[in-house]
């Protein structure tokens, strides 16, 4: 594996904690990275509501990335709450979409770090509406 996607998962388990900031919020049960084109690393968590207003740990992360000024995304990990890496959700991807609708095909998406299994965003989105 290279070494970059170990590098991504430690920096993603660093801000990793899952906790209850009120009776109306929980986060950190999911935490990403992002490896951005520069090869600089966004980390987000989730962040949960009772409501519609929380946020995944993926788009966290890239919103992290757009606001420290870039937009290109390489790769991508999530680590769930049982401390396996998974796939991006619907809303997650679609946002990768939008942001790199020319490219996104190509970004990179971590799906087990024990097997090593890579898979790009085109392959779990191969038809995508844009």
């Amino acid at each position: 594996m290279e070494k970059i996607w170990n590098e991504m998962h430690r920096a993603a388990k660093a801000v990793q904690n899952s906790r209850k900031i009120s009776d109306y919020v929980e986060a950190g049960g999911v935490a990403a990275a992002i490896l951005s084109s520069s090869g600089k690393i966004y980390t987000g968590v989730c962040i949960d509501t009772c409501s519609t207003l929380g946020i995944c740990a993926e788009r966290n992360a890239i919103f992290n990335m757009i606001t420290n000024g870039e937009q290109e995304i390489k790769k991508v990990l999530a680590i769930m709450p049982n401390g396996k890496v998974g796939a991006p959700c619907g809303a997650c991807r679609e946002l990768m979409v939008q942001l790199m609708p020319n490219s996104y095909q190509e970004i990179e998406v971590l799906m087990d770090h024990e097997t090593e299994k890579i898979v790009t965003l085109g392959e779990l989105t191969p038809d995508w509406w844009i």
